[in-house]
């Protein structure tokens, strides 16, 4: 069991917290504007406690990747700018990472006061995980919090590197609320367990997908992932997307949920267009098979009718839904209604629903939905590192209670 931010007593301590904000942002005229705030407002759990605890706040984050050089579309002062709006206080920014700037900066905090460093990635050494630069930020706290749950798979001087240099590492709000749903929930969920798997890649998600064949009664495919299981089913798909390198994999997944006694669904039938953009003609293929495929010159751009049928009335028997990876180009309206669907099955399920982080919780939230899960997850590699039963290096730095 790892220490919380719950057990620290921290008044008018210096307090580092490891957050994420990197944060979707759109640059029109030299101006950067945030276009999803989710993930600070994530973490502001985590701050009202400190400040309420009368802890000097000090906010280390990412945003992009500069690789290791100051580039001025990366600043987090933007989002100090919009924290302040957020927690109605102010938050001073400090335009350097470590040294005597942010020093400065911190020495003049009260308790309860807020602050924030420039972007981690800004220099070289955070990525490195060198001790040098752990060092150098660990002089600027007393105690270590790390709550960036998203970055959590990644062994950086500002999420793993530090807690050597303190004497307590201890994980905050939001990291105990990811592993409670992504870990102790999953450990002995309510029966029967589905999930449901989508995205681009069948080669992202084969550890993920050996993993929960040992824990779910049914899994649901679709996204593009699905062509490479259909090659490997002997059906046709068409000019699809498809990783024919992973075939001999894809049929290992199947015989592996043959194995164990695992509802494996892939689609029924696909939503096809020449060409998956906004406006295209569509079609839907007829029932999927050796004798019918996806069309010559064609492409699967979502799950077709027949489908969402199926997937529909699977879902409404769960009682625990885990969904990782939408079921179509939900980004275009007309490849979008397969991931809608999905998303209002769940909703109207009453099953425990986590929805396992980027473009799934993008997907719920743009259809209003996001207020309707159990729990929406922030993390992205770091989710599907963690389902996959590894020990993510920002975790396994924490200290133990």
């Amino acid at each position: 069991m790892k220490l919380s931010v719950r057990d620290l007593e921290v008044g008018g301590k210096r307090v580092l917290v490891r957050v994420d904000f990197n944060v979707p942002i759109s640059e029109k005229d030299g101006h950067v504007s945030i276009t999803d705030d989710t993930r600070i407002r994530a973490s502001l759990p985590t701050i009202a406690l400190l400040r309420e605890k009368g802890a000097k706040v000090i906010l280390m984050a990412h945003l992009g990747r500069p690789k290791g050089k100051a580039v001025a579309r990366y600043s987090l002062r933007p989002i100090a700018d919009h924290l302040h709006t957020l927690i109605h206080h102010p938050v001073a920014f400090s335009p350097e990472v470590i040294g005597a700037v942010p020093q400065e900066i911190i020495a003049k905090m009260q308790p309860g006061d807020v602050c924030l460093l420039e972007n981690t990635r800004f220099d070289p050494r955070e990525e490195e995980n060198a001790d040098s630069f752990a060092r150098e930020l660990a002089k600027l706290g007393d105690v270590f919090v790390n709550d960036a749950f998203g970055c959590a798979h990644r062994a950086h001087a500002s999420t793993a590197g530090i807690a050597k240099f303190l004497p307590q590492a201890a994980s905050g709000l939001l990291m105990e609320k990811e592993l409670k749903f992504l870990v102790d929930e999953l450990a002995d969920p309510a029966r029967p367990f589905l999930v449901v798997l989508g995205g681009l890649k069948v080669s992202t998600k084969i550890t993920v997908t050996k993993s929960l064949i040992e824990k779910a009664d049914v899994i649901l495919i679709g996204g593009a992932m699905a062509y490479t299981f259909f090659l490997a089913c002997g059906i046709k798909v068409g000019k699809s997307p498809v990783e024919a390198d992973k075939v001999g994999l894809a049929k290992e997944i199947l015989e592996l949920a043959k194995a164990k006694g695992v509802k494996f669904l892939l689609p029924a039938d696909t939503l096809e267009a020449e060409t998956v953009k906004p406006g295209a003609p569509t079609r839907v293929t007829l029932p999927l098979g050796p004798e019918h495929g996806i069309s010559d010159g064609w492409e699967g751009g979502d799950i077709g009718t027949r489908t969402i049928g199926l997937f529909e009335t699977e879902i409404a028997l769960a009682k625990t839904i885990l969904w990782n990876g939408p079921v179509g180009v939900f980004e275009i309206p007309e490849f979008s209604r397969g991931t809608r669907a999905i998303a209002e099955a769940i909703a109207k399920s009453g099953a425990e629903s986590i929805i396992g982080g980027g473009d799934t919780v993008t997907a719920v939230k743009q259809f209003g939905l996001g207020d309707k899960m159990t729990f929406l997850s922030t993390g992205g590699g770091a989710t599907l590192e963690l389902l996959e039963g590894r020990e993510l290096p920002g975790i396994a730095a924490l200290s133990n209670k």
